[in-house]
């Protein structure tokens, strides 16, 4: 067993266990866990100070995720989009491919949190080749992102024999990698995994850290032996109530991330996914947010904010002054339901 599947087997799964670190109310979150369950890395545990603080508001339950609203279990239409056994083809030149339905530590915010934990729909040995052959019939797919759950819970092997077909395939230029691993197990971010990806380029790596805290001595190790390897890397924040809503605290992330060489790519919006909607903020929030980077920080600490619309229909991209552009204010009015006013960078 290597060092980072011991330390995730070691992973906190139960309220009794959790308890011990964390002060909680065992008894008023147990009919949560059998819904959404529970996984926190050690790593990740280390940096909870309390229940209700950025860390802990990320991964610990909570009641308000079984209230009932009108929210989806799959707001993004991915079950529609579904082409081929774990396979997503949204936008035209490029695929999902869902390789993994496991995270090293369950965020309680997750876009697929009520679909998490199916094999039905995840590529195995006997459905990769279907997926395959999809991707090869299509010469305008020229990009493949791996995602899940998380791609590097699984093992090198296996990932490298993904990685070896999809180079096969000629008109595939890029292979993209979406994995929350450097934040909450980065453990798993080893010189050994790094050679076997730098195999492979052009790889890039999305990785999402959420607030300053989640920047430590190993999360940033584990973003150096990916850059090292000439992987570039990105982030992908949300944008979450009590955690990083706030102007100040997402410029201290964006210019933090520079600093470890991975480069602020997109602030989302939070989906509208059923047992979330505790973590979201309005829209207008999120373009008072982006005044507060733009003009304050380098332009490449400051993110593109998107909104990926519900039914699959894609992101949509927000500034500030693109609210008076009618062609947005019809997109937050028709699918959202929000009416926003131009924020006032000055206030």
């Amino acid at each position: 067993m290597e060092r980072w599947q011991k330390t995730l087997s070691e992973s906190i799964t139960s309220l009794d266990e959790l308890a011990r670190f964390v002060r909680i109310d065992i008894e008023s979150l147990r009919p949560v866990i059998p819904r959404y369950p529970l996984r926190i890395t050690r790593t990740y545990l280390s940096l909870i100070q309390k229940k209700d603080d950025p860390i802990g508001r990320q991964c610990i339950p909570d009641q308000r995720e079984l209230e009932q609203d009108d929210l989806s279990i799959d707001p993004l239409n991915e079950k529609d989009l579904t082409v081929a056994p774990g396979l997503i083809h949204r936008y035209p030149d490029r695929v999902v491919l869902l390789v993994s339905s496991a995270c090293p530590t369950l965020c309680r915010f997750c876009t697929r949190k009520n679909r998490m934990g199916g094999e039905e729909n995840l590529i195995n040995r006997n459905s990769l080749k279907s997926a395959l052959e999809y991707i090869k019939t299509r010469p305008s797919i020229r990009e493949v992102i791996l995602s899940g759950g998380d791609p590097l819970l699984l093992s090198d092997d296996e990932l490298e024999t993904i990685l070896t077909r999809l180079r096969k395939i000629p008109h595939l230029e890029i292979v993209r990698l979406h994995t929350r691993a450097p934040v909450t197990l980065s453990d798993r971010i080893t010189d050994r995994l790094c050679r076997m990806l730098k195999q492979y380029h052009p790889i890039y790596l999305n990785t999402q850290f959420n607030h300053p805290i989640e920047i430590t001595p190993l999360s940033t190790m584990a973003c150096t032996r990916l850059a090292d390897a000439g992987i570039p890397l990105g982030n992908q924040t949300v944008l979450l109530k009590g955690v990083n809503d706030d102007p100040e605290v997402m410029k201290q992330l964006m210019q933090k991330l520079l600093t470890i060489r991975v480069r602020p790519y997109y602030i989302h919006q939070m989906d509208l996914v059923k047992g979330t909607g505790h973590f979201r903020t309005s829209i207008q929030k999120g373009l008072n947010i982006m005044a507060g980077l733009r003009g304050y920080t380098s332009g490449m600490a400051t993110p593109s904010y998107v909104v990926d619309l519900p039914g699959g229909k894609g992101k949509v991209p927000f500034l500030p002054d693109d609210v008076k552009r009618l062609e947005n204010i019809f997109y937050l009015r028709n699918y959202l339901g929000e009416v926003v006013e131009y924020p006032d960078i000055n206030e």
